[in-house]
């Protein structure tokens, strides 16, 4: 298929531009396979570049012979277009809804995509299986890498290479995967190097009505416990849900088949219910009408800060069994690549202080939301304001992003990276130029070719001059173990995600160059000091040797 074919009306003159924080704009219009372009033409006049996969809906008005096309972005931003004529605008709103729903993945733009900067580091090798491995294997012998699942053939949604109990060899995997849904047999998530407890993932047990069991399952997970101790499963689905499951062949660990392990049961919410979410919180934070009252309530019925809560609270059990009680877990809902990892990834984040730095948060991105499977393709293919629902668009990796903003929030000094970091990340999960979140699990991504046919994010994140961008000027690597509050009151708006096409911020920004400058200028007057006590330890010590006889 050609571009073109899809493109009624290529280009149109005397078109205005309106959008947040910007005076509106006349200049040309322009359509390209992937690509909206508005140029003015006039200096100091920034252009408009849009991908046409940023955009999640349009809108259509006409008055007289101008048609207006208002286009909502997956980034939440709302642009308007007033465009003469009523058959231009149509042509270009029909080429618009045409080229922002491509169904082909080959088609979008990473694979056409051509980097203008120079590539330092190819980041689809940054963030190995291996390179993770070897972090642990200095600390402990109790565990291997497995290729059981070289060719998919074991677990389409899990890497080739996984980390498993050295005591369990590859024909039990198989076994145990034929136990688990989606084959998503329990792996290794994160090894506490403080008291040698593990956080592993999985999708459910395959128990069903009959209370089915798997001995080398209950093997696999028992590999991971001490002598005396006991372990516990956080399944992160409600009892009654968990139960309902059996009917369907799914279930939960028996107590009978697992007794050295305690079965916690939490709730949170999965797919349409965290859509719907979204889209009542938008839709509240677009609506500059409301009276205090009516926006409080607005934000409360949206329920959003309550999934955050439930989210966060159940990572502060994981990490609390793992450092305080010296308990390993196991994590999983239903498949096991939604609120698991959530969950997993957040736990590494209180408690492992290399995921707090920008390398370690990205291989955590790559390792528990990629290399796990969580099917970006699928989550993020539609934002807020798209009608046409299907039942797997669900906002979990923005509330995994959300939820680590309010721990930034709270230790402000503790993470490497900043809040721009985070948005970044949400802006390319959903429409980008790089291939890392294409596809829905490691083996699409292999068929696609995307190493050898797109660039990787990580490869433009990585450089010097864009890291600058995301660095948290108020950084001290803390080593310590860190315990957000849960308290509705601790928990916040993300302004910087649901409300920075709404107000300015313009005072925030300058507010946060000041900081800057005072933390550069603190730096200074430091190395200052640290000279002048060196150069009077110096004269002191010459002192010292004058009087000495």
């Amino acid at each position: 298929m050609e571009f073109a074919e899809l493109i009624k009306t290529p280009r149109v003159d005397n078109v205005v531009l309106h959008r947040p924080f910007y005076p509106a704009v006349e200049g040309t219009l322009c359509l390209t396979g992937h690509h909206l372009i508005l140029s003015s033409r006039q200096d100091n006049t920034e252009e408009l570049w849009l991908l046409h996969s940023n955009i999640d809906a349009i809108d259509k008005r006409f008055v007289g012979p101008l048609g207006t096309i208002i286009i909502k972005c997956k980034d939440f931003r709302i642009i308007q277009l007033d465009i003469p004529g009523m058959e231009e605008c149509l042509n270009i709103a029909s080429s618009i809804e045409a080229l922002s729903t491509l169904d082909s993945i080959t088609l979008m733009y990473p694979f056409f995509y051509r980097p203008m900067f120079e590539v330092i580091e190819d980041g689809w090798h940054s963030f190995l299986p291996e390179q993770e491995f070897e972090l642990y294997s200095s600390a402990t012998s109790e565990w291997r890498l497995s290729y059981v699942n070289k060719e998919f053939a074991v677990c389409p949604s899990y890497p080739p290479i996984v980390i498993v109990p050295k005591a369990i060899d590859d024909e039990a995997l198989r076994k145990v995967a034929m136990f688990r849904h989606g084959g998503r047999f329990p792996v290794l998530s994160y090894y506490h190097k403080k008291n040698g407890m593990v956080i592993m993932r999985s999708g459910q047990p395959l128990t069903g009505t009959n209370g089915r069991r798997c001995k080398e399952d209950e093997k696999l997970i028992n590999a991971t416990l001490r002598a005396g101790k006991r372990g516990y499963i956080i399944d992160t689905r409600p009892l009654n849900v968990a139960q309902q499951a059996r009917a369907k062949g799914g279930g939960f660990e028996q107590e009978a088949h697992y007794p050295q392990w305690r079965r916690i049961h939490k709730s949170i919410e999965r797919y349409h219910i965290l859509q719907d979410s979204l889209i009542k919180l938008v839709e509240a934070c677009n609506d500059q009408t409301h009276n205090m009252d009516r926006w409080l309530s607005k934000l409360e019925a949206s329920n959003w800060l309550t999934h955050i809560k439930e989210i966060l609270t159940t990572a502060c059990l994981a990490a609390q069994c793992l450092d305080r009680e010296g308990a390993s877990i196991l994590i999983h809902g239903t498949e096991g690549t939604d609120s698991t990892l959530q969950v997993t990834s957040l736990a590494q984040i209180i408690l492992e202080p290399r995921s707090r730095t920008i390398r370690g948060f990205e291989a955590l991105i790559e390792r528990e939301w990629l290399q796990a499977g969580h099917p970006f393709q699928q989550r993020c293919a539609q934002s807020a304001y798209c009608n046409s629902r299907q039942k797997w668009e669900s906002p979990v990796f923005l509330l995994f992003l959300d939820c680590v903003w309010q721990i930034l929030r709270q230790f402000p000094c503790s993470f490497e990276f900043n809040e721009n970091f985070l948005i970044m990340l949400f802006e390319h999960a959903y429409a980008s130029q790089f291939g890392t979140f294409l596809g829905n699990n490691e083996s699409e991504r292999c068929k696609l070719k995307l190493q050898q046919k797109t660039m990787s994010l990580w490869s433009w994140v990585n450089r010097p001059s864009e890291l600058s961008k995301f660095t948290n000027p108020l950084f001290e690597a803390n080593n310590l173990v860190i315990w957000p509050s849960v308290a509705p009151q601790s928990l916040q708006l993300w302004e910087g995600i649901f409300l920075r096409w709404n107000r300015s911020s313009k005072y925030l920004d300058e507010a946060y160059e000041e900081m800057v400058n005072i933390i550069e200028y603190n730096k200074e007057l430091q190395a200052k000091v640290n000279i002048l006590r060196r150069q009077l330890a110096e004269l002191e010590t010459e002192d010292g040797m004058q009087e000495s006889p």
